[in-house]
């Protein structure tokens, strides 16, 4: 669809393996979150996080402002591609964030409990009990889903979500508001 996906999981990802990350992390919490190959562990992450709203809070002043650096550098470099005709932020954080207001349309991709759930039993090993209490500390679905600009059904029917995905990309262009990186 010609659209440059910017994944703030994946640039999470990154900024976990930079170095001046690993060194705080440890001067942080020691090789808790370690496994003993040397590398990050998210799911020790994750439990201490999770667990309590501080820690969350700093690691995300450590981690958000490395992720957006690297969503602007990558939209910088995508700018240039004349075949890029829009830039899709796969963020779960987007509202927490405050993202939201650089945006200028915003897709809520709206899912059954018991299709998240498969999905990330599926992708991340994790089980009802983790999902929730993750979705708990993030702004409700109903709100965000409320405030979006358009809701977008997903099911397993990869068909009929390429059909909705084109019919509001093509609004969204239609409107011709899309950023298109720096001048």
């Amino acid at each position: 669809m010609n659209c440059a996906v910017i994944d703030s999981d994946a640039q999470v990802r990154s900024a976990y393996a930079e170095p001046a990350v690993l060194k705080t992390l440890r001067g942080w919490w020691g090789e808790t979150v370690f496994h003993p190959d040397g590398q990050i562990s998210r799911a020790a992450i994750a439990k201490r996080v999770f667990s309590n709203p501080d820690e969350r809070k700093r690691l995300e002043g450590l981690i958000h402002p490395l992720v957006n650096q690297a969503r602007q550098r990558e939209m910088g470099i995508l700018a240039h591609d004349p075949g890029t005709v829009a830039f899709v932020w796969d963020t779960p954080l987007l509202f927490e964030a405050g993202l939201n207001r650089e945006c200028d349309a915003i897709v809520f991709i709206n899912a059954s409990f018991d299709l998240r759930l498969g999905r990330v039993r599926r992708t991340r090993g994790w089980d009802e009990a983790e999902l929730l209490r993750r979705e708990n500390l993030q702004w409700p679905l109903d709100r965000k889903r409320e405030i979006s600009d358009y809701v977008l059904e997903n099911t397993a029917d990869a068909g009929e979500a390429r059909s909705q995905v084109w019919a509001v990309l093509s609004r969204i262009l239609e409107r011709g508001s899309c950023y298109r990186g720096p001048a």
